[in-house]
């Protein structure tokens, strides 16, 4: 089935939640890009542990008890200005590079284009902003509005509710191989931006397509539309 639209993941496939790691490296100097990747395994940990759990907290306040555990599994004393300032770089974090061109890309080749990410709202839409990107997409959504993270299905079907269309056809893009498996294990084409070269998890899936980054996207997407 032709693909209508595409849904990407925000954290780690439009937004570099490592570029974080530049501001921890000045307050806690060497420490920048080990703190950045404890924070987000950690970030990520708790997301799935709070769905398995039932225990939901909205993602802001995940974050922020992912960076003091990270801080204080580092040894770094985490005062209230360095956490302030961290945390404040989520709503303003750097979009990959090719982001904006690939965007537009496919918006030129008629597609709605989406995000359905596990931030709330209020960060979405500041990070959105702040890279100039609020005209490229038709809807920004939160797993907020159902409470429980990706990769619980209730997550990834409001994309479909929202979107209006079937699973199959929607491209739901991540950089996320836990992502692109819980997507795909919906119903969904994934498509996998494997920026670091990483081997596909063990999990009996897939990917309907992948790439190096968002550069790889447009063409992959052109040519399954004229294949259809």
């Amino acid at each position: 089935m032709a693909i209508q639209a595409i849904l990407f993941d925000a954290y780690g496939t439009l937004f570099d939640v490592y570029s974080i790691g530049r501001l921890a490296d000045k307050l806690f100097p060497g420490q920048g890009d080990a703190l950045a990747a404890l924070w987000r395994a950690k970030q990520i940990e708790y997301t799935q542990l709070r769905t398995l759990c039932s225990t939901y907290k909205p993602f802001w306040e995940v974050t922020q008890d992912a960076l003091v555990f990270s801080c204080k599994k580092l040894g770094l004393n985490l005062d209230l200005d360095a956490q302030q300032a961290l945390m404040s770089q989520y709503a303003k974090l750097s979009p990959f590079p090719e982001c904006l061109s690939v965007l537009q890309q496919l918006r030129a080749q008629g597609l709605r284009l989406a995000i359905l990410s596990n931030g709330n709202s209020q960060m979405l839409e500041a990070v959105v902003k702040a890279a100039g990107m609020q005209a490229l997409f038709n809807h920004v959504l939160s797993v907020d509005s159902v409470q429980k993270y990706k990769t619980a299905p209730e997550a990834y079907q409001i994309g479909t509710d929202m979107l209006g269309t079937g699973a199959k056809n929607i491209l739901f893009v991540s950089s996320n191989c836990w992502d692109v498996c819980g997507a795909t294990w919906f119903g969904y084409k994934a498509f996998w931006v494997n920026r670091a070269g990483a081997p596909m998890e063990e999990l009996g899936v897939t990917p309907y397509g992948q790439g190096s980054s968002l550069a790889d996207l447009p063409a992959f997407v052109e040519h399954e539309r004229e294949h259809s």
